[in-house]
């Protein structure tokens, strides 16, 4: 089947970008050259198709791609001003688009333009990048390549590494790639097929003279076991919310955890202070895993209260290092300090903690930190470990085109960064609720008895990086425990709770069972104390403040008809707001309520019962008993889930952030209900 390059490339970068071992989330990319029709003049124009900036090769769309005229890309050759001044020619590509250009160009545009090449790849294998960052990299590609691929000593990402490698490829015909040193590789072909073959020669080679003849053991004897992993999955739950706190001190985080082999053996091996001490070397690591990780320097059986104050210790001396680094490197004109707080913390028998701006950033900053201890496992068992220089790693890490890109980021939503975890929220107003936090950019662990109802849900507002679903009846303490264990180890801690789970039973006095009273009363008010319990020691632990919303209802003040149980639990949660307002307020914890009624349609609880017997007590037929709760309200309308879920919002969402210890009414207007 023929196909044009467009296709071929992509087919081409899905296969390179669906394996890890080739190339990391994001990083590396990949072009085609051919001609298209210059639709001003018919006549046919060379152009280049490349990855643009950010995009991911193994998802790669056409879409991603930043689509360029070659002639006058190449003829940027000829007011190249010189290394100095190397950046400004990432303005210029704008000035070589073919139309509306497509994704913005990325810094290696110009690599894959002066490569004389239909196809070029520039990857991040580990394997790759193993051999790039091993003392003695150019000697070791020589006796592992031959002449086959030639070695290009570090340079920054930019023009003239463009320049760089062409120069060595068309001096070296017989060349099929080249290793970039502290950084990656590069390959080119005549054809997708034969570029993408090169790529993968280049990569499995190197992995095959690892493995026949690199060192034992390159990270040293074994020095910690790691702990059983219930106890460590136990001890990464107590850790994290204090760990996430710290690494919040610039800018509030979400977090990751990671517990892989690969994670734990390096962790346990003597040499991991010394090489994490070195930090990461490819550009595309350290600008996510930042210039060096924070390592815990206690024994996995450290009493917690010790490995506490001992992370405290470490991360004020962490900030004062990084802090120093930047002054070390920065010149007139550096971007201003960005966040002295460390992205990645190892504790050695536990795991790896990682953070990020969202839980995608987060994972993907974990993902970079086992490439780079793949790398470091590389390059030791071939020679020793040699990063890039600091002042290199600076020099990306502050470079204005990365300023540049932060700049153009999208403006946060209100709730980014936050983790909402909502009881009730496999249905009614608690997977209103659930959609709403999600849409302005919260976490949401969507928990309900229904774990079903529950996970479809939460598979309706995302991937794991947006939702999860946990079970939890919220009548049980340790169910409670073992859901809240599952956000912090999900997202790293919890910052807003919705205690959303309810159920009602209308009976009368005399109608109604000790076992009615005791059920109503086990659900919303020690159900919702115990939420509130747990979640507030996570909170507190965190010292980033936080909210717990209450789901309490007009039946809280309002005295209504068989209706005993129901609205003394109501009472009960209502006042919960008024004493937790009061104790937690001095932790930054802020405690509101919302009092709906009559939220019939969507309902759970109207669902299963409650619906026919408050019909039953109106006498209302059950499927107009909606339009009869708007008739009795000031303004006619009927409430819905998605009122009550934007009360929560507007309570959460930084507008009323000086708020706590009140009760919004979203009853559409129930005179008897106001507060008083």
């Amino acid at each position: 089947m023929t196909t044009g390059p467009i296709d071929e490339l992509l087919r081409r970068a899905h296969a390179l970008g669906a394996d890890p071992r080739n190339t990391n989330y994001a990083g590396g990319n990949a072009s085609a050259k051919g001609t298209a029709t210059d639709p001003v003049t018919g006549e046919g124009v060379e152009l280049m198709w490349v990855k643009g900036s950010g995009g991911d090769l193994g998802t790669l769309t056409e879409a991603g791609l930043a689509v360029l005229r070659l002639d006058p890309l190449r003829s940027l050759t000829r007011v190249y001003p010189g290394v100095e001044r190397e950046d400004e020619m990432v303005a210029a590509f704008d000035y070589c688009a073919f139309g509306k250009g497509g994704a913005a160009p990325s810094i290696d545009t110009a690599m894959h333009a002066l490569v004389d090449a239909a196809h070029v790849d520039h990857l991040h294998p580990d394997a790759g990048i193993a051999v790039a960052t091993a003392a003695g990299g150019e000697a070791l590609t020589r006796e592992i390549f031959g002449g086959r691929v030639l070695w290009v000593p570090w340079r920054r990402p930019g023009f003239q590494l463009g320049l760089d490698i062409a120069a060595l490829k068309d001096a070296n015909p017989g060349a099929i790639g080249v290793v970039l040193g502290g950084h990656g590789i590069t390959a080119w072909g005549d054809t997708s097929e034969e570029c993408a073959a090169r790529s993968l020669e280049i990569i499995r080679t190197a992995e095959r003279h690892i493995a026949e003849h690199g060192r034992p053991e390159p990270f040293g004897p074994v020095i910690h076991q790691p702990l059983p992993e219930g106890e460590r999955a136990g001890r990464a739950a107590a850790l994290f919310p204090v760990i996430r706190g710290l690494c919040s001190t610039d800018a509030r985080q979400v977090g990751h955890f990671t517990a892989t082999p690969e994670v734990l053996d390096f962790l346990s091996r003597a040499e991991h202070p010394r090489l994490a001490a070195l930090g990461t070397s490819c550009p595309d690591h350290f600008l996510r895993t930042k210039v060096a990780p924070l390592v815990v320097d206690l024994p996995p059986d450290t009493p917690l209260d010790e490995v506490v104050t001992r992370l405290r210790e470490l991360h004020a001396a962490y900030r004062d290092d990084y802090r120093a680094y930047y002054e070390r490197h920065a010149v007139p004109g550096s971007p201003a300090m960005r966040g002295a707080d460390p992205a990645i913390v190892l504790v050695p028998g536990v795991g790896m903690f990682s953070f990020g701006k969202d839980k995608q950033t987060a994972r993907v900053a974990g993902e970079f930190y086992v490439n780079a201890i793949n790398v470091m496992r590389g390059a030791e068992a071939l020679s020793s470990y040699r990063p890039i220089e600091e002042s290199e790693k600076f020099r990306i890490e502050y470079w204005e085109l990365e300023e540049a890109k932060l700049r153009r980021m999208p403006k946060p939503r209100p709730l980014a960064t936050r983790v909402a975890l909502v009881t009730g929220g496999g249905s009614g107003i608690g997977a209103a609720t659930a959609r709403r936090l999600a849409a302005e950019g919260a976490c949401v662990v969507v928990a309900d008895r229904d774990l079903g109802a529950a996970e479809k849900v939460a598979a309706e507002l995302g991937s794991s990086d947006v939702a999860i679903a946990v079970e939890v009846d919220v009548t049980s303490e340790e169910q409670i425990g073992a859901a809240v264990r599952r956000a912090v180890l999900a997202f790293g801690g919890v910052d807003l709770v919705v205690n959303n789970a309810g159920l009602s039973l209308s009976r009368s006095l005399l109608e109604t069972t000790a076992a009615d009273w005791d059920l109503q009363h086990d659900v919303m008010a020690r159900g919702s104390f115990l939420v509130s319990r747990e979640t507030a020691q996570i909170m507190i632990n965190q010292a980033m403040g936080g909210d717990l919303i209450y789901i309490s209802s007009k039946n809280s003040v309002f005295a209504g008809p068989n209706n005993v149980a129901y609205g003394a639990a109501k009472a009960d949660q209502a006042h919960q707001v008024r004493l937790l307002a009061a104790e937690l307020g001095a932790h930054g914890i802020r405690v509101n309520g919302v009092n709906p009624d009559g939220v019939v349609r969507g309902s759970g609880i109207f669902a299963s019962g409650w619906g026919a017997d408050r019909a039953a007590v109106y006498g209302v037929p059950e499927e107009r008993l909606g339009e009869f709760y708007a008739q009795r309200t000031l303004l006619k309308r009927e409430v819905l889930p998605e009122h009550i879920a934007a009360a929560v919002f507007a309570l959460t969402g930084g507008d009323l952030s000086l708020t706590t210890g009140l009760h919004i009414p979203v009853d559409a207007g129930v005179p008897a209900a106001f507060l008083r």
